[in-house]
């Protein structure tokens, strides 16, 4: 399965600072904080606005957010100067370390607010999955779940990560779970999809994609995987018309270049195939 979402974009990352609940003492707001509150200390949006510049900064320019967190750090910026720099070490492709110093902050960040600690232990899964961990990262996210039950992203999450380990049928049960809570989730029907393509239940697979595509008309990623899906189900003229589809519909994506690469691969066998016929036709 392809995995869209990366989990710790700009906006994704400022969803988890705020959910981190009290406010830093004053030493720790950060060298460019927007100012203090009437008791002296930085208020939660000054200390928000400050970890929203270094995601965003991190997500740019990873090298200079890590010089930043690292000053900050210095000028006692304590938990909140060590996620950003796990933001920048995320971006800059440290998955390994990012996703340990996520953990690590999961005692204290999330100390009184379980949604705080989901949020970390999700993002510090999505890291270690990236660093090629999966039983890590699955073990973060069934974490996750036991602080927030039924979480629908952490259902999709740790399903994307079973995936990954070749443990389709505990996918699918994920999946089955999410989309329970939220029929409405195209990417759910199209993860559930790629497992039960996996598992060889192509009716099933292009159930699923059907609904994407419902919830998601045109989706390039869905009409590829239609094709693919057709094609190993044998029937190989469909599965051409969907990769046309799909190149027609996002020429320049992933799913539009994959879909050419398909179509090229299956003239040139077919052309291999008409030779062979031809040789054979000959010695006749």
């Amino acid at each position: 399965m392809t995995r869209r979402n990366l989990y710790l974009s700009g906006a994704l990352a400022l969803g988890l600072l705020a959910a981190v609940p009290a406010p830093l003492p004053a030493a720790q707001a950060g060298p460019s904080s927007s100012g203090p509150s009437s008791s002296g200390q930085p208020s939660a949006l000054d200390r928000n606005r400050e970890l929203q510049a270094c995601a965003a900064k991190a997500e740019a320019n990873p090298d200079a957010a890590m010089a930043d967190a690292r000053r900050w750090q210095q000028q006692g910026g304590g938990d909140s100067a060590k996620l950003c720099e796990a933001l920048a070490l995320f971006h800059a492709g440290d998955f390994k370390a990012a996703g340990a110093q996520m953990e690590a902050l999961v005692p204290t960040l999330g100390k009184d607010d379980p949604r705080a600690a989901a949020s970390l232990l999700g993002r510090a899964g999505w890291a270690w999955l990236r660093a090629g961990d999966q039983g890590r990262a699955e073990r973060l996210y069934s974490a996750a779940l036991d602080k927030t039950p039924g979480d629908v992203d952490l259902l999709i999450d740790r399903a994307f990560a079973r995936a990954e380990g070749e443990r389709f049928w505990d996918a699918v049960a994920d999946l089955d779970a999410a989309l329970t809570r939220d029929p409405k989730r195209a990417d759910a029907y199209l993860y559930r999809a790629s497992a039960q393509k996996a598992l060889s239940n192509y009716r099933q697979a292009l159930a699923d994609i059907d609904s994407a595509l419902e919830l998601k008309p045109g989706d390039p990623e869905a009409i590829l995987l239609r094709g693919n899906v057709k094609a190993l189900g044998g029937n190989l003229g469909a599965a051409r018309d969907d990769w046309s589809l799909a190149r027609r519909v996002s020429p320049d994506s992933e799913w539009g270049r994959a879909a050419a690469d398909n179509l090229a691969r299956t003239a040139e066998v077919a052309g291999d195939a008409g030779k062979d016929k031809a040789k054979e036709k000959k010695v006749q």
